[in-house]
């Protein structure tokens, strides 16, 4: 059985959209560009066919990732906890720790951006913080050492 993979509605649309995108437009493009660079001659020295065919490997490798997380793919809206009461995926919490504040998103691994404050459900403050409550203390273990964070406000 394949992973969940936890995302959410807008991302999944983005994936939508990519994937449409990818399997209308760009396949067709690139057939044209493969067979214009036929007509070039010699395929062992044409580089214009050698990087149509990376691009269309490329392209064709994308599809397959998409589709594969779209079949696996969770809704966090619909798989959060319809309460704040604990940590789940799709909030937003509030930490305190030794450097002051910070505030995280739990998202899945596909849409986690560790700059925007996204982090994910897989990463060890992510898993730390799952099932915690407001006061909750918590350990994770990273590599520059240890942080410690206490639970303060879920959204």
């Amino acid at each position: 059985m394949e992973k969940e993979i936890y995302i959410s509605r807008s991302g999944l649309e983005k994936l939508q959209n990519e994937l449409k995108e990818l399997t209308t437009v760009r396949k067709r493009e690139i057939a044209t560009r493969i067979k214009k660079a036929k007509e070039f001659g010699d395929l062992s020295e044409n580089s214009e066919y050698d990087d149509a065919k990376n691009e269309q490997a490329f392209i064709e490798g994308r599809i397959s990732e998409i589709e594969n997380i779209l079949k696996n793919a969770k809704i966090i809206e619909e798989v959060a906890c319809k309460t704040t009461d604990e940590v789940c995926v799709g909030h937003t919490v509030v930490v305190d720790f030794a450097k002051g504040e910070a505030k995280f998103k739990i998202v899945g691994s596909y849409e986690a951006d560790p700059e925007m404050g996204l982090i994910s459900n897989e990463s060890p403050i992510g898993k730390a913080l799952l099932g915690k409550k407001k006061g909750d203390e918590v350990t994770v273990q990273v590599p520059a050492g240890e942080l410690k964070y206490k639970v303060k406000s879920i959204k």
